[in-house]
């Protein structure tokens, strides 16, 4: 099943708040209406037709130091997975890193679990994009819901989100 990609801009309703509030610094955004119950990865891929190395994913990270706790947005391709406890602990600074609890990272971020976007994040946070999604001339990613799904090219999503490129894979 084709998806029907319309500038984002034009389809706010399809957007949770926060990324709809900022989807103004992504431009060049798509978004496309699909199934909640196919958000996941491989199975919205799946059903779409839409290549894994088309597809990355937001994950949020807490990185904690000395009783203080950092978080920040790590965005990696579907067939690669973020080295969480080597180089995005040590940009983070941080003594031990793992993925944020799932209510906690719904909560701070006001977006939907499986739905999570570096676009409308908390401005604090740090946006960390792997080199590999960069590359890519169109990628698929989280809107802030499980409804839909944006696409922009790599290059317009570090652009949009002011994040840092880096290798952060494994």
């Amino acid at each position: 099943m084709p998806l029907d990609w319309v500038p984002a801009a034009d389809r706010l309703d399809l957007l949770a708040e926060p990324v709809a509030k900022a989807v103004a610094s992504a431009q060049e955004a798509k978004v496309a209406e699909i199934d909640p119950e196919l958000a996941d990865t491989a199975a919205f891929c799946e059903r779409y037709g839409v290549a894994m190395e088309d597809s990355a994913n937001c994950v949020i990270v807490a990185g904690k130091r000395g009783g203080e706790t950092r978080y920040a947005a790590v965005m990696v391709l579907a067939t690669d997975r973020a080295d969480v406890n080597g180089v995005i602990r040590r940009h983070l600074d941080a003594r031990k890193a793992s993925f944020a609890p799932q209510a906690d990272a719904v909560e701070m971020t006001g977006m939907e679990y499986g739905g999570i976007t570096p676009i409308g994040l908390p401005p604090e946070w740090p946006v960390l994009v792997d080199e590999n999604v960069t590359r890519r001339p169109f990628v698929v990613i989280g809107s802030g819901v499980r409804r839909s799904k944006l696409g922009l090219s790599g290059e317009a999503l570090v652009a949009a989100t002011g994040a840092e490129v880096l290798a952060l894979t494994m």
